[in-house]
């Protein structure tokens, strides 16, 4: 079972770099540049890969970011994941 969740987990990841939006997601070396602004946290019961980058550059997107950084990702029957914002 942990290993379902570790290979949706990398998906998940892998999937986020991928794709256009307003809030870019950068990794962590490109952040040691930025200045952070915060966090978001998005959740639910059911979605795709794309449909969690797109609520994350959305939420990026109203506080003012330019950038995330998932620091958090559990994905399974529900789904939370976490982003760090930067400007």
């Amino acid at each position: 079972m942990k290993i379902k969740a570790t290979i949706a987990t990398a998906s998940l990841l892998s999937l986020l770099t991928f794709g256009a939006s307003a809030a870019q997601l950068v990794t962590a070396e490109q952040a040691q540049n930025m200045q952070p602004a915060g966090t978001v946290t998005i959740s639910g019961t059911a979605g795709a890969p794309m449909d969690y980058r797109a609520q994350l550059s959305q939420k990026a997107d109203e506080q003012g970011a330019s950038a995330y950084k998932v620091i958090e990702a559990r994905t399974g029957d529900n789904y939370h994941i976490t982003a760090e914002l930067y400007k």
